[in-house]
C-alpha cells in the first residue's frame, strides 16, 4: 500500500453496502481516515449499522435512501458494494448528483447495464472506478516491463487458474447468491464473474486485452456441483484482435484449495502471477527462476489521489470492457450444467461440495490454454461459442 500523507481536507465518502464483503470496505475506509485522507460521512444500508461495527469511524449519517444521503452528507466520493443487479442504478444516482464512484465488480450483470453506467458516469463527467484490486498491484506494470524487454519472448498466451473452495452456506448468504436471475433481473453470480472475476479481469490485462472492441471470440463451458443455478465450475477461452488467447478455468469445489494465479506463456519462459500476494515469478531459459512481490495501490486511495493529485485513475470502466464482455458470454451462454453424481462428493467433514480432479485440471486449463472437454474430463460439455 502507498503510505505518503499528501492531503489536508479528509475526503467525505459514502459506502452503499457495508456488510458481506463490504466489510473490507469499511476496514479500508478506517484506514484511509487513520491516514487523514477520507472520512465515512455515511452508510447506506438498509439496516443501521451498530455502534460496535463502526468502531473508529465516528458517527457517520445512515439512510437506506442513497440519494438523500449524498445529498445530506456532501459526499464527494461513492463507494458502491451492494448486489450486482443494482450497481448501474445506484452508479447513475451518484453520477447525475456528481459524485464520484468506487464501483465493485463485476460493474454490471450484463453488457448492456455496463454500457448504460459507463456511458451514464461519462456523460456526467465524474470519475469512476472500477473495483478490481489486483488492477493496482505493482506487479502489473513490472511484468509488461519484463514483457516489453522480451524476457520470455513472443506472448503466446495467458492462462488463469482459480481452485477456491466455497461451502453450501456461501450460496444462502444472499437472495442473489449463486442465481443467474433473481426476478426477472440478471444477476450472473458465477465462479468466473463474481469471486474469481479477479483472474479473468487480470488475464485479460496482462495479455493486452481491456477494452470491449479487443474480444474477437468467446468459448465457455459452464458447469456446478452445487444445486444453484450459476456455475461454480467453469472456464472460459476468448480470442482476442492481438491475437494472444486467454484462458481462465475456475472452481468454488476445490480438492485443496490454493492461491489463484494468471501464467503468461512465451516463446521462451513464462511468468507466474499470483495476484492476492502480489508474489511474482519468472521462469526462463538459460536463467534460474527468479521470485518477486510488489507492493499495490489501494484504489479508494488512487480515487482520492485521482481527485485532489491528479493521479491517474487505475481501472476506468472502458479497461474493463472486455471483462464485461466475457460476462455476456457467460449471460448468454445456457444455463450451467450439473454435474452427474458420481463427479462430486462432500469434502469430509463438511457441507462443501469437491470435484475430484478439479484442481489438476485448473491448472492443466491454465498451463495448456485448453478447455475442460479438451482436457478429457469425462463430465465436460461440447463447448459453447459466442462471438
Amino acid at each position: 500500500m502507498t503510505t505518503t500523507t499528501r492531503h489536508t481536507t479528509p475526503v467525505p465518502v459514502v459506502l452503499a453496502g457495508a456488510r458481506g464483503h463490504g466489510h473490507w470496505h469499511l476496514a479500508n475506509i478506517r484506514r484511509l481516515q487513520d491516514k487523514g485522507l477520507v472520512r465515512l460521512a455515511g452508510v447506506c444500508e438498509l439496516t443501521r449499522l451498530t455502534d460496535e461495527e463502526l468502531e473508529g469511524l465516528g458517527t457517520p449519517e445512515q439512510s437506506a435512501d442513497f440519494g438523500a444521503l449524498l445529498d445530506s452528507t456532501g459526499a464527494a466520493i461513492a463507494v458502491i458494494c451492494t448486489p450486482i443487479p443494482t450497481h448501474t442504478d445506484l452508479a447513475l444516482i451518484a453520477a447525475a448528483k456528481g459524485v464520484h464512484l468506487l464501483l465493485e465488480k463485476p460493474p454490471a450483470p450484463s453488457y448492456a447495464e455496463f454500457r448504460r453506467m459507463a456511458d451514464g458516469v461519462a456523460a456526467a463527467g465524474v470519475a469512476c472506478q472500477i473495483g478490481f484490486q489486483s488492477l493496482g498491484s505493482h506487479a502489473l506494470p513490472a511484468i509488461r516491463e519484463l514483457i516489453a524487454e522480451g524476457a520470455i519472448g513472443e506472448v503466446t498466451g495467458v492462462g488463469g487458474a482459480g481452485a477456491w473452495a466455497r461451502d453450501e452456506a456461501y450460496y444462502r448468504r444472499a437472495p442473489w447468491a449463486g442465481k443467474r436471475r433473481l426476478n426477472g433481473v440478471d444477476v450472473i453470480d458465477g465462479a468466473l464473474t463474481n469471486p474469481l472475476a479477479h483472474a479473468v479481469a487480470t488475464g485479460l490485462a496482462l495479455g493486452g486485452t481491456t477494452r470491449a472492441e479487443d474480444v474477437t471470440g468467446i468459448e465457455t463451458e459452464l458447469l456446478r456441483a452445487n444445486d444453484i443455478e450459476s456455475d461454480d465450475t467453469s472456464c472460459v477461452r476468448v480470442s482476442t484482435a492481438n491475437g494472444v488467447p486467454v484462458t481462465v478455468a475456475a472452481t468454488l469445489c476445490a480438492e485443496h484449495p490454493d492461491d489463484p494465479y494468471v501464467l503468461v506463456h512465451g516463446t521462451s519462459g513464462r511468468i507466474t502471477f499470483w495476484y492476492k500476494q502480489d508474489r511474482v515469478l519468472l521462469q526462463r531459459s538459460g536463467h534460474g527462476p527468479e521470485e518477486y512481490e510488489y507492493d499495490r495501490t489501494d484504489l479508494l486511495e488512487n480515487l482520492v489521489d485521482h481527485l485532489t493529485e491528479g493521479a491517474e485513475l487505475l481501472v476506468v470502466p472502458d479497461g474493463t470492457g472486455a471483462f464485461m464482455r466475457v460476462v455476456e458470454a457467460i449471460r448468454q451462454a445456457p444455463d450451467p450444467v450439473a454435474l452427474p453424481k458420481d463427479a462430486w462428493q462432500y469434502a469430509t467433514g463438511e457441507s462443501r461440495r469437491v470435484v475430484p480432479g478439479i484442481d489438476g485440471l485448473v491448472a492443466a486449463a491454465a498451463d495448456t490454454l485448453s478447455l475442460y472437454s479438451e482436457l478429457g474430463a469425462s463430465w465436460a460439455l461440447p463447448k459453447e461459442v459466442s462471438t
